[in-house]
């Protein structure tokens, strides 16, 4: 019988909550490292794609107890706004430049809107949750389907 692989990530989280033995950094080895990067100009996900990759720590939670976002909110470094959504916007900026040049491009105008759609919604979220600001507002460049 065939393998079921139609839509999975073919990736699986560990199953074991426990730091894995062939990992040898203390706890503050790894904050130090998550800092380090922070201090240098890195996002949360690169900070976790560069400590798995050239320092060898597979998942921080694990080993710190804490995620890479709360270790950088401990230490007064976290960003002000969430990075899925400072990744939105600035999709959505590139875009705007993109159709201020090419006013036809209509492939693109309605990516614009879906875009600024789910910026919509995950600022409604944050908001609810008190991650980012109550007064935050993201005005939109293209609201009309003309």
């Amino acid at each position: 019988m065939p393998k079921q692989e139609k839509g999975k990530s073919h990736s699986t989280r560990p199953v074991s909550r426990r730091p894995p033995s062939w990992c040898k950094y203390q706890p503050e080895e790894v904050e130090a490292f998550i800092i380090k990067l922070a201090k240098e100009g890195h996002n949360t996900s690169s900070i976790g794609t560069i400590l798995r990759d050239q320092y060898a720590i597979p998942l921080v939670k694990p080993i710190i107890g804490k995620s890479i976002s709360d270790t950088l909110k401990a230490a007064n470094l976290a960003p002000s706004m969430p990075e899925d959504l400072a990744n939105l916007v600035k999709k959505a900026q590139g875009l705007a430049v993109h159709m201020d040049k090419n006013k036809k491009d209509l492939h693109n105008k309605r990516n614009m809107q879906i875009i600024e759609a789910r910026i919509h919604k995950l600022s409604r979220y944050y908001k609810r949750e008190g991650v980012i600001d109550k007064k935050f507002k993201y005005e939109a460049k293209i609201a009309s389907v003309t």
